[in-house]
């Protein structure tokens, strides 16, 4: 059985969507799951292999103020700004994951310090914290990238995620921006309405939801390894859906009994950004296959936020050639050298 869900919010479009052109990939690259494909696998992943290889990463774990542990990457620029970019990545994915790791590498050859996040048991640390992950952790992420920040000594400090960690970020800078000093937040393709990305999973090309099933499916195969006295295993073995997963891990592992409860509680619909008083800018792309990109005009109109959509990029994609070069990477870098100014 398919869930169904209801959006969040029933109210009228409240923020226009800026229509942009600036993205225009070749008639080759214009189909939506070739972009969403190219964002991860194929020459990027090639590429972001070989800039693994040759960046000198110091491995970091941050702490929270409440203990939680996350682990993290910090890469220095050569020639440094005093700017540091903070990454998030998408759900499990990484701080190893390709778009990250092509996009830290362009932030680095332009002077920006980059600390590349993992959520909570993404990246290899299941084992570092009891609870498990769940998608409403943002305060966490925040006191964790405070404390980093705390002990540093740069000028300026921004945010940037892709897909669900571009939610974090925007959750993060709308919650804490402030006492984190951010100069401007970048966000590529959240989910705005994450009821309505469940129903968009299950709807449309299966190829999406048996890969976040797998991938969700395998991570908590893992945290029952760092802590087998959880228990879900015949339940685990039982799932066969992300309906499954979701019925199994929200009543029992979150503090919400519901679904639609958990799915609203980090939905960005409505006013939940309205205290967002960074410079902040979404991009998302018309033809994303994952995330109703309608969803965005649900937002309520804010001074500080940007919401810019092309017609074609897929899920996070934007590749603007066959060698997987993604155009966002240079809109969030022109985006956030006008926080230095």
């Amino acid at each position: 059985m398919t869930l169904k869900f209801a959006p969040a919010s029933s109210r009228e479009t409240a923020v226009n969507l800026e229509a942009s052109d600036l993205f225009k990939p070749p008639r080759h690259l214009r189909n939506a799951h070739i972009q969403t494909v190219l964002n991860s696998q194929g020459p990027r992943r090639i590429r972001a292999a070989r800039i693994l290889r040759r960046l000198n990463t110091e491995q970091l774990i941050l702490q929270a103020s409440d203990g939680t542990r996350l682990l993290a990457e910090l890469d220095r620029a050569v020639s440094p700004r005093s700017a540091l970019v903070a990454l998030l990545h998408g759900w499990e994915g990484s701080s190893r994951s390709s778009y990250i790791v092509t996009t830290s590498a362009h932030l680095l050859a332009r002077g920006f310090d980059v600390l590349r996040i993992n959520l909570r048991d993404h990246g290899g640390s299941c084992h570092l914290n009891r609870e498990l992950f769940n998608s409403t952790r943002s305060p966490e992420v925040a006191s964790a990238l405070q404390g980093f920040v705390d002990s540093r000594d740069y000028e300026h400090v921004f945010l940037g995620g892709y897909s669900l960690g571009a939610s974090f970020a925007l959750r993060i800078a709308a919650d804490s921006g402030a006492d984190l000093g951010l100069g401007a937040v970048v966000a590529i393709c959240p989910p705005t309405d994450p009821a309505r990305v469940m129903d968009a999973l299950n709807n449309g090309f299966f190829a999406y939801e048996r890969y976040f099933f797998r991938k969700w499916h395998q991570s908590l195969r893992r945290k029952l390894e760092c802590f087998p006295d959880y228990g879900y295993g015949e339940q685990l073995a039982a799932a066969r859906s992300l309906d499954d997963l979701n019925r199994m891990f929200i009543p029992q592992h979150t503090i919400y009994r519901e679904i639609e409860d958990y799915f609203a509680a980090y939905a960005l619909v409505g006013g939940r950004l309205g205290s967002l008083a960074v410079p902040a800018t979404i991009i998302a792309a018309e033809d994303d296959p994952i995330i109703p990109v309608d969803d965005l005009s649900r937002i309520d109109p804010l001074e500080s936020l940007r919401i810019e959509t092309s017609r074609y990029g897929g899920h996070c994609g934007f590749i603007e050639n066959l060698s997987a070069r993604s155009w966002v990477e240079d809109r969030m870098l022109a985006l956030l050298e006008q926080g230095l100014r």
